[in-house]
């Protein structure tokens, strides 16, 4: 993979961290973005301290200007951004009698509206290199529904087809648009909030997994690696599954 240059939302830990150290290591500078710019330290020391570039940034994904300051931040430190891997998001547990106008415009906003305007914030520079990466990250909720996962789980429904409509509109430009709705994943923020609140026993869970273990945030890093680069360019608007066979299409 040649010099290219990538903002990861949501990087500061778990599957965003892995999908930055991952891209980095395979040559790639990494713009490291999340909500809270400090918290990225740690990902972009540990790409640093393996030879690779990267910058932290902070920024609300939702919230365009905000957004479009870290990209520029990153634009002019490491070069026009040709990919994007939109991972940042919120998760949301309200019984639907309880969903309030407020809470579903906020799920909206960060997980749906955001990856949008990253999307749009790089698309100027893909479009003029006419070569492009954009993996959004949804979840396997959006294939399945998931019991006081309204929000959350059509959000993320939201981003599946949105990956469609951008990989026919976006293909002539020479850009591919994939997205991966992981399954459980140790370590993630989501994931121990999901077995938390539900208190479901581990080995429980994994025997609604058929490889019978959980997955990694690197297993994801694997998949996103590859969608990132060329041996992925005859792929687009797909749903790859990361998931442990959970969800089977």
């Amino acid at each position: 993979m040649s010099y290219k240059v990538a903002v990861i939302t949501g990087a500061a830990a778990g599957i965003g961290a892995a999908c930055a150290k991952r891209l980095a290591s395979e040559g790639v500078a990494v713009g490291v973005l999340d909500l809270d710019e400090a918290r990225c330290a740690d990902t972009v020391a540990a790409i640093k301290d393996a030879g690779g570039s990267a910058i932290a940034l902070g920024a609300d994904v939702s919230n365009r200007a905000s957004a479009a300051a870290a990209i520029e931040k990153c634009r002019d430190a490491l070069g026009p951004i040709t990919i994007l891997v939109n991972n940042a998001g919120v998760t949301d547990f309200t019984p639907f009698e309880q969903i309030t106008d407020e809470l579903w415009d906020r799920v909206y906003a960060i997980n749906v509206r955001g990856p949008m305007i990253m999307a749009q914030l790089v698309h100027g520079d893909m479009k003029d290199a006419g070569w492009g990466r954009i993996v959004n990250i949804s979840s396997s909720s959006a294939q399945t529904g998931a019991v006081n996962m309204i929000t959350y789980s059509s959000s993320k429904g939201a981003v599946v087809t949105m990956t469609r409509s951008m990989a026919q509109e976006f293909g002539p430009l020479g850009i591919t648009v994939n997205n991966i709705p992981p399954g459980s994943v140790m370590g993630t923020i989501m994931s121990e909030a999901n077995r938390e609140r539900f208190q479901i026993p581990t080995e429980v869970l994994l025997q609604t997994i058929p490889v019978r273990r959980m997955g990694e945030p690197d297993d994801i890093a694997n998949a996103c690696a590859w969608l990132c680069d060329e041996r992925s360019q005859y792929v687009t608007g797909q749903t790859i599954g990361v998931n442990g066979g959970r969800v089977v299409t």
